[in-house]
């Protein structure tokens, strides 16, 4: 009993590996693509609700901003936590340092328009079509009826 708790106790992160993981976290890919999704997934939502009056419309923009930010914080804790988890304290302190440079900097301004422009490029995509449909070329099955 005593041995499971000392393992347990040494698995949990410092509390300088779990400060460096949330750094890490806050200048991450995760970090970097939620306010994108953000704005999509909010301007979808207010586009299911076209009885809301403009004053409404704003307010809800408003109290997805909130819920949004909040999931946020959970989201990057969570993160943070897995880099601290999942490297040591020196790889932590090494990928810090990178991140706090101006082309580590210039990277995360320029992932949004990366990203955007894959997508662009890339064209539309729908996993579960592509799927089926790749399924029904090589099965004969879950075919669309015609």
């Amino acid at each position: 009993m005593i041995w499971m708790a000392l393992m347990i106790a040494a698995a949990e992160p410092s509390p300088e590996a779990l400060a460096l993981g949330r750094e890490m976290a806050e200048a991450g890919m995760l970090a970097t693509l939620l306010p994108i999704l953000e704005v999509d997934s909010t301007e979808k939502l207010v586009a299911e609700f076209p009885e809301l009056s403009d004053a409404e419309k704003q307010k809800f923009r408003e109290v997805a901003h909130r819920t949004y930010l909040e999931g946020r914080d959970r989201l990057l804790e969570a993160d943070g936590r897995a880099y601290a988890e999942q490297l040591s304290l020196e790889d932590l302190r090494a990928l810090v340092a990178f991140s706090r440079t101006d082309a580590a900097k210039h990277y995360r301004d320029a992932m949004p328009k990366i990203a955007a422009s894959t997508m662009a490029s890339a064209g539309p995509m729908d996993f579960k079509k592509d799927v089926v449909a790749a399924y029904c070329k090589e099965t004969g099955k879950l075919c669309p009826v015609k």
